[in-house]
């Protein structure tokens, strides 16, 4: 009986040493990701200031490679400054947030779908509110998008993902229940609008 305590207790050691190494690896992946990105953005906002007509052009041949550091996603609500990465594989999604290949990105005139984990970069989303905003910060401008709508959808559905052009959306999503533990078995949705500038 000692013996098979004694198992246990190595047993759950190993358990928490590992979880302690997955979110110490995460959480380094993420604060690299968004020292890059910023590093990125403030090359870029170093140089001469686009006409928006300039960077209507970038935009329009915006192309990164998968797990490539594109840009912020700030969340005012939260006061949190997000990496968004190319992609949303597990790898990529260790990263930051997790751009949805083959969805537009800002200015291209479609659908913009972000998404995180609600256990790390997405931590407390589930304050943001209809009326908040996000704001997703490119190496050729900064957009505001005002949360318009929020729903729950099936972990399977991806209808939330769907071509919006002419019109431009951002589409956050991540998992839930927010405090579930293992695989959520559910979708949170934030659907914004572009606020336009003044």
């Amino acid at each position: 009986m000692k013996r098979f305590a004694v198992i246990l207790v190595v047993a759950g050691l190993l358990l928490v040493g590992y979880g302690g190494f997955e979110w110490y690896t995460t959480a380094k992946a993420q604060k690299d990701s968004l020292s890059n990105a910023k590093s990125m953005l403030h090359e870029a906002h170093a140089a001469e200031k686009l006409t928006p007509e300039q960077a209507e052009e970038e935009a329009s041949s915006f192309e990164p490679g998968q797990g490539d550091v594109v840009g912020v996603l700030h969340v005012p609500k939260l006061d949190a400054d997000l990496p968004i990465v190319e992609g949303t594989d597990a790898d990529d999604l260790d990263k930051g947030v997790g751009h949805y290949k083959g969805t537009a990105y800002p200015l291209q005139d479609d659908q913009i779908v972000l998404s995180g984990h609600r256990d790390t970069v997405f931590r407390n989303m589930g304050e943001v509110k209809v009326g908040d905003t996000f704001v997703v910060e490119m190496p050729y401008g900064s957009f505001t998008y005002k949360v318009e709508n929020t729903k729950i959808v099936d972990k399977e559905d991806l209808t939330v993902i769907v071509p919006t052009a002419p019109e431009e959306v951002l589409t956050v999503t991540t998992c839930y229940p927010f405090s579930y533990v293992g695989d959520a078995p559910e979708r949170f949705v934030w659907t914004a609008v572009p606020v336009e500038k003044e």
